[in-house]
């Protein structure tokens, strides 16, 4: 049966326009979008102006003022939810969808009047959404974790699907090159990604460490790259900023392993995903997904603190690449979340016993 999909995005980040930059949300979105296209099925996209889709996009003006990744403040994002949400409410009215898909954090903001089932995709920790919204008391919401890791750290009562895990484009990732005396550490240089302790680890074995990611103007991340990063880097410990897809896949394929002390439940570690697809181990600390991609001597090492990665960084010599590669293929690639997307969509519109089956 051919389906009508409304998907909802950030009103703050366009789909399509740079793949190489964009978030999660953004890119879980577009796949999405093709996905249903190719199948036969209507996808119908609520996204900015300057998006590209395989759909039908019902074009937001875009929001200027803020660099990749950063939002207005609070009451303005507010005021272009409420806008945003007289969109979707018409939207619904215009192309009767059969299920809304909505990739936006507050979205609890955005449900529409109408009847119709709303499938949320939370992206962030549990304790990053209002409560108010998490309980919403709407018999057709359905709220998507997309690890594991959201599921055992719910609160007691409150109603999950069964996670759906993101995926990368293993293909496009895929790279044979020598591996190198090197570690790299990939993801917005914020404090909960704990990037000093991996340049400690690093230091001890004189490992050379390549640090890559976007900085936001917030306080917080300027303070942590003045305090805590710049007095760790020397001419072996280097931070490089941003860089671009092509050689973000090389230096994952070269390096020896990828670094990720993240000091938060983190249930999206694309950097970790990018990684394996590339053929290269992850040394994380057990939090949040971590704790479930990381197969010990197969995949890379769990550690709790810098002595321990150290350590974990040279025994990532001798595990195998293709091991890796494996793994991301069979588990995360973009085409398999795809296809649990639109088996998930199925089910929810059909109210079959599988949708109906979520956690508490």
């Amino acid at each position: 049966m051919a389906l009508t999909i409304l998907t909802v995005a950030s009103p703050f980040a366009p789909i399509g326009a740079d793949p190489e930059n964009e978030g999660t949300a953004e890119q879980v979105a577009g796949a999405i979008d093709a996905a249903l296209v190719r199948a036969g099925h209507r996808s119908i996209v609520i996204a900015p102006e300057d998006s590209a889709v395989a759909g039908t996009l019902i074009p937001l003006a875009r929001v200027h003022g803020g660099a990749r990744g950063q939002v207005p403040d609070e009451r303005a994002q507010a005021a272009v939810l409420r806008r945003v949400a007289t969109v979707v409410a018409g939207a619904v009215e215009d192309h009767a969808p059969d299920l809304v898909h909505i990739h936006v954090r507050d979205f609890d903001v955005l449900l529409p009047p109408q009847d119709v089932p709303v499938l949320a995709t939370l992206y962030l920790p549990l304790d990053r959404y209002r409560p108010e919204a998490l309980t919403v008391p709407r018999a057709n919401l359905h709220l998507q974790p997309v690890s594991a890791a959201q599921v055992r750290g719910a609160s007691p009562g409150l109603t999950l699907l069964p996670p759906l895990e993101i995926g990368v484009a293993v293909d496009r990732l895929h790279i044979r090159v020598p591996k190198r005396r090197f570690a790299v550490c990939l993801g917005d240089i914020e404090p909960e990604m704990g990037f000093h302790i991996a340049l400690d680890a690093a230091r001890q074995i004189d490992m050379q460490l390549l640090l890559c990611g976007g900085l936001s103007r917030g306080a917080d991340e300027q303070r942590y790259l003045q305090e805590e990063i710049r007095p760790r880097l020397d001419p072996k410990r280097r931070f490089l900023g941003r860089i671009g897809f092509g050689r973000k896949r090389w230096m994952l394929g070269a390096a020896r392993c990828l670094l990720a002390p993240s000091l938060m439940s983190e249930p999206t570690p694309v950097a970790a995903l990018e990684a394996l697809a590339c053929g290269t181990p992850v040394v994380a600390f057990p939090t949040g997904a971590l704790a479930d991609l990381v197969e010990p001597g197969v995949t890379g090492f769990l550690v709790k603190d810098a002595e321990e990665m150290a350590r974990a960084i040279e025994d990532c010599e001798g595990l195998d690449p293709d091991a890796c590669r494996a793994v991301a293929r069979a588990r995360y690639s973009l085409d398999g979340m795809t296809e649990r997307y639109l088996a998930r969509f199925d089910e929810l519109v059909g109210g079959g016993a599988a949708a109906a089956a979520g956690v508490a």
